[in-house]
């Protein structure tokens, strides 16, 4: 969850299209989205009917505190194609209770939750003390370490902060991804230099994104896409609502970027996806 809708994300959903996406790719895995948002309310059916149609084969759901993380769960048990994660996001930080690490720990022993997340640093919004964000993203550090989970990190304007967890956490043989990722050579490098994945979303369309040479920065069994739908609509969906279908014009945006077609990028990473998540390959939806 980058830019919460209630703080200028548009939200409203698109007109019905008879194509959604400017090609079916097939074999895409939009590996970070929020079915679980009120703006989906009474549609997810028809969103994952969507993303199947567009080509994807399989979709995480991430949460953003526990009562979301039972949410995301129900979802996943509803979909052969769909998984979840447990976890407390930044912003959620200040609200956590006592109780709360003890219900995602619990959680994260169900069978369709694949990650310990979505957690991290937002030093942009500070919807929670930073010395509160840091204290719970060693938490769940220590949480992935002893579930064996992968962990899902936020990080707005916190670079240096989140390179020194990426650290610890990569010492204690903790994997990870940086979702959504925006920040520097120097964040990128840390992730990188423990064997993270990047993962990028619809930011890779906009007229204002100046990164390209990150973008080809990131190995090819390192990379991830994700839509975070339904936040940041890439372009030409911008100003709607955005869905797991989009993650085509992702696709196609960084395809152009590393001089690679949107078919090979879709299959590295869906394998990718797959492998970071612990998914075996026949256990995506195959459309």
């Amino acid at each position: 969850m980058a830019w919460p809708a209630q703080e200028g994300e548009p939200t409203r959903q698109a007109r019905p299209l008879d194509r959604v996406t400017p090609e079916v790719t097939p074999h895409l895995f939009d590996s970070h989205c929020h079915l679980t948002a009120d703006a989906f309310a009474g549609e997810v059916d028809e969103v994952v009917r969507r993303a199947r149609e567009a080509g994807l084969v399989g979709i995480v759901t991430i949460a953003s505190d526990a009562a979301d993380a039972e949410r995301a769960l129900e979802i996943a048990r509803r979909h052969d194609d769909i998984w979840c994660t447990a976890g407390i996001h930044p912003h959620e930080a200040a609200r956590a209770r006592p109780d709360d690490l003890a219900r995602i720990e619990g959680l994260a022993q169900e069978e369709h939750v694949v990650a310990i997340g979505e957690t991290g640093l937002d030093y942009h919004y500070d919807h929670s003390p930073r010395a509160v964000q840091r204290a719970l993203l060693d938490r769940h550090i220590a949480l992935a370490d002893a579930t064996g989970h992968p962990l899902v990190i936020h990080s707005r304007e916190a670079d240096d902060d989140t390179a020194a967890a990426v650290r610890m956490a990569g010492s204690a043989g903790v994997r990870g991804v940086l979702h959504c990722f925006a920040g520097g050579r120097g964040l990128l490098e840390a992730a990188l230099s423990e064997d993270w994945y990047v993962s990028l979303a619809g930011l890779v369309t906009f007229k204002r994104f100046e990164d390209a040479d990150l973008v080809r920065a990131v190995p090819a069994d390192r990379l991830l896409l994700e839509t975070d739908a339904p936040y940041l609509a890439p372009v030409p969906r911008r100003g709607h609502r955005n869905e797991p279908a989009y993650i085509t014009y992702t696709c196609a945006a960084v395809a152009a970027m590393r001089e690679v077609t949107p078919a090979s990028l879709a299959a590295h990473v869906t394998r990718n996806a797959r492998r970071f998540y612990g998914l075996q390959e026949d256990a995506a939806r195959e459309v």
